[in-house]
């Protein structure tokens, strides 16, 4: 029986992608364009990766540039500012998500564990005024699979009670690492890999 939802967000959440990739495009744009349609491909293929590792892959494995944190953070936070300003507009929350979440919050306990920034993650979901849905809200730089581990630990919750929801490899690796069942949304090569594929609520629904 399942009694806890642990969500993740761009993508199941927030309709976000297109909003990061213009994030990404915007804080690299003094960079050869080839260069950044190659992170590009690597962030729509990662999805659930935090912007951290997303940056110094460009710089590392794209640009063969060594980067340290400081100049990281810079980029991270440039890209934040960016999202901070643009996503806390509602047309992007996903609206089948948000009629399940909204009408059986108080049923199961949701969880959102994200590749996200956590704090500007906690700031979009008070923006969105979507936060009282969600009995915690985390987010890089811990790792996903991390994030669900700590979870796991910090609430006692069983891992037969609990499934993650997600729209990427990512996601449906940090399932395995812990041992979840993993439920695919949005991304129909996840088929495949979830013990179900949601293209509805439905199967929830009382």
């Amino acid at each position: 029986m399942i009694k806890n939802i642990l969500w993740d967000f761009d993508g199941v959440i927030l309709d976000s992608m297109p909003v990061r990739e213009y994030g990404f495009r915007k804080i690299f744009e003094e960079y050869n364009i080839e260069y950044v349609e190659k992170l590009l491909e690597y962030h729509n293929k990662n999805g659930g990766l935090s912007r951290y590792v997303k940056i110094r892959y460009f710089f590392e494995e794209i640009l063969k540039e060594s980067i340290d944190d400081e100049k990281i953070q810079y980029f991270a936070n440039n890209f934040s500012y960016i999202m901070k300003k643009e996503l806390i507009n509602r047309k992007y929350l996903i609206v089948d998500t948000m009629e399940f979440i909204t009408q059986y919050y108080k049923k199961y306990n949701f969880h959102i564990v994200s590749g996200s920034d956590e704090k500007e993650l906690q700031y979009l979901c008070k923006e969105l005024e979507i936060e009282e849905y969600f009995i915690s809200i985390n987010g890089s730089p811990t790792p996903k699979n991390k994030l669900v581990k700590n979870l796991l630990l910090a609430y006692d919750y069983h891992q037969n009670e609990t499934i993650l929801i997600g729209d990427s490899i990512n996601d449906y690796e940090a399932s395995k690492i812990n041992n979840l069942d993993f439920y695919g949304f949005n991304n129909t090569n996840l088929k495949e890999l979830s013990k179900e594929y949601l293209s509805c609520y439905k199967r929830f629904y009382i």
